[in-house]
């Protein structure tokens, strides 16, 4: 778990920032600040402060200052709500706690209300009319800076789905895990962890609980091993429909298929759209409108808003929409959303507030809150890879068959020798570098890897006997 920072570490940003009407950018309020935090801490910092509506941001990319927000009150405790809904105040942010913004505060205390005191609705058209992707947006500018600057990998210039793919097995168990927590999932993170790399289920689980996490495993697969697949398309959701609902359907045909009858949402007066053919027809308008959207965050969060909201499926549409608001992640090799320690309440509430309300600050709030957990998560999971060699990779079976040809043949670690046993799929150009890495692996070639060769540990000895392994032309 991240460390819990005091209320005052808040409070003192905001007064530096309070004391220059002005407005600071991020290197003087590090340097005013005694750089006591590193810059992308401060930046997180800053990015929550904003969230909060404690600070302004104003300016572009590079010249982005804060600024006192007008009329902010001088606290940074958290709003927590009491049992019967109204808002509480308590002096600290812990790890299971959410930080609003005050129009987080009105939607959750609105959603909150007895049903009965809850007007039912259906579809507004309008809530998608107003939107103009690239003009209008939910997230403001100086708030996706900040993402960008939280999300930012080193694999950023490499091709699309790179870095998922270097964190995948670890993306696999916490995506799964916390997505279908969202969902009441009893499994642990252990258990998960079990379920998805060694196969193992866990005792005392039902099937269905079991079936949710395996489909949360094979969907994100699909997205992250084939980039060709992370793109926003109507064909690429109703997969992920198909892969996320797999054997949970009652009806087996609603898998991988938009839904054909009117659905009802539990413990919401919201009613979605029934008549078949208009759900079709906003389904294709909502895809478009996400795959016009060029900013990554903006793109996923609308996809978090608008595909819950129409119910394009009979059932899973949060799963589709918290993996579908992946793509542009992968696609642009920032840090995915886990939605990692994401209360289940906090989650259902800013859901409401879009179904009943058409309000998306609350979802904001836990949109924001989740990122910056997620990339605490995988950032410093990056750090600690090795990086794979893709040469070696490219030539992995060749490295086998010449390593294993001179053993068997009994030949010496030359140069020359590796030279005339070279298969012929290696390239003219990468010939001296495959001589080297082949001299390297005799270097360090003894009876516990040889086995990755092919190599008896007889036949490893009989060689050894009579070659000098570093031996060079």
């Amino acid at each position: 778990m991240p460390k819990i920072l005091p209320a005052d570490t808040f409070d003192s940003l905001v007064a530096l920032i309070a004391s220059h009407p002005d407005g600071l950018g991020i290197d003087a309020i590090a340097r005013l600040n005694g750089d006591i935090m590193s810059r992308r801490s401060l930046q997180r910092r800053l990015a929550l402060l904003v969230s909060q509506g404690r600070i302004q941001a104003t300016g572009g990319a590079r010249s982005v200052r804060y600024l006192r927000q007008p009329n902010s009150a001088q606290t940074s405790r958290a709003v927590h709500f009491n049992a019967d809904g109204a808002p509480a105040l308590t002096s600290a942010v812990d790890e299971t706690t959410l930080p609003l913004s005050p129009e987080g505060v009105e939607v959750k205390a609105l959603v909150r209300r007895p049903r009965a005191q809850r007007k039912p609705v259906g579809y507004q058209v309008a809530f998608l009319q107003q939107y103009q992707p690239n003009h209008t947006a939910y997230l403001p500018p100086a708030l996706r800076e900040q993402l960008h600057a939280m999300g930012r990998s080193p694999a950023e210039q490499t091709p699309a789905g790179t870095f998922a793919r270097d964190i995948l097995n670890r993306l696999l168990i916490d995506l799964s895990w916390a997505s279908s927590q969202l969902e009441g999932n009893t499994y642990s993170r252990l258990d998960t962890e079990r379920l998805i790399e060694l196969g193992q289920a866990a005792p005392g689980k039902g099937a269905l609980e079991t079936q949710m996490i395996l489909n949360h495993k094979q969907a994100i697969e699909y997205l992250v091993l084939d980039p060709a697949n992370a793109k926003l398309s109507p064909g690429t959701l109703i997969a992920l429909h198909a892969f996320l609902a797999d054997g949970l359907m009652a009806d087996p045909s609603a898998v991988g298929r938009l839904r054909r009858r009117a659905v009802e949402i539990g413990g919401s007066v919201y009613l979605p759209v029934a008549l078949p053919q208009r759900l079709e027809e906003l389904f294709g308008i909502v895809v478009q409108m996400a795959a016009d959207i060029q900013d990554p965050f903006e793109q996923a969060f609308f996809l978090m808003v608008h595909l819950p909201y129409l119910q394009p499926f009979e059932d899973v549409n949060k799963r589709v929409s918290r993996l579908a608001a992946n793509i542009p992640f992968i696609r642009q090799n920032l840090c995915p959303l886990s939605f990692i320690d994401v209360p289940q309440q906090a989650y259902v509430d800013a859901m409401m507030g879009v179904y009943e309300l058409n309000r998306t600050e609350l979802l904001r709030d836990v949109f924001v809150w989740a990122y910056e957990r997620s990339c605490q998560q995988y950032v410093a999971v990056q750090q600690n890879l090795v990086l794979p060699d893709l040469f070696r990779l490219r030539y992995r079976q060749a490295l086998s068959q010449v390593v294993a040809t001179l053993v068997k043949a009994n030949l010496a670690a030359s140069a020359v020798n590796v030279e005339n046993a070279l298969p012929p799929g290696v390239a003219d150009a990468d010939k001296h570098h495959f001589i080297q890495l082949v001299l390297q692996e005799f270097a360090a070639l003894h009876p516990g890897n040889a086995v990755r060769f092919g190599i008896r540990p007889l036949e490893l000895a009989a060689w050894k006997a009579n070659h000098c392994v570093d031996a060079k032309d």
